[in-house]
């Protein structure tokens, strides 16, 4: 996280950043809707809450932002097979049928920076090492066991969340779309995955 961390600031994502900033590009249309338009709407509401890192040489520059927000994985609702790859690292007698999750509902990093000369990691793997920190933090104020994502049904994102250890929730789209309740004619446009932060407590 060199880059990130010594080379740029956390701050919350707010009304004042937006308009003392230049606009946010990610190269995604829908991604960049959301972070200008969308994104205070969701504070307001309680929906979700957005971050980002700004350019210390530079403060006027968004290198990235996400917006997570409370979610859980209801495992009672998973195929058997799932739900026991979920479980497995949980101690039998801590076995609910919810357990309490974080759901990153939009994330991008801007296209300008996301490799940066000299770095050993791109922005975006260190940005997803920094969230997952996060929410393993002895200041963090609540239980969080998993990460959750519902990640474009692309092969970028797909693979970038591969990349950083995220795995689907389901192990096929038609799996997905039978136990979500969506109709088996539609395109899948997004893939549930997710992250298992004990992993990183051991």
């Amino acid at each position: 996280m060199g880059f990130l961390l010594n080379k740029c600031t956390f701050k919350v994502y707010n009304s004042e950043l937006i308009n003392s900033c230049a606009p946010f590009d990610c190269d995604n249309p829908d991604l960049n809707d959301f972070f200008r338009n969308d994104s205070l709407k969701y504070h307001d509401e309680l929906l979700g809450k957005t971050y980002c890192f700004t350019l210390d040489e530079n403060p006027e520059i968004i290198v990235c932002a996400f917006t997570i927000s409370n979610d859980s994985i209801k495992t009672f609702l998973l195929p058997n097979a799932r739900k026991k790859k979920v479980i497995k690292d949980i101690p039998r007698e801590k076995t609910m049928k919810s357990y309490p999750a974080v759901l990153i509902g939009r994330l991008g990093v801007n296209k300008k920076y996301r490799f940066i000369e000299g770095e050993t990691e791109r922005t975006g793997k260190q940005l997803m090492d920094f969230i997952k920190s996060w929410f393993i933090d002895g200041a963090n104020k609540t239980g969080c066991r998993f990460i959750v994502v519902d990640s474009y049904n692309d092969v970028s994102p797909l693979r970038y969340y591969t990349e950083n250890q995220f795995i689907p929730l389901f192990s096929s789209d038609e799996q997905e779309k039978e136990y979500t309740g969506i109709p088996i004619d539609t395109i899948l446009a997004t893939r549930l995955m997710y992250f298992d932060l004990i992993v990183l407590k051991r």
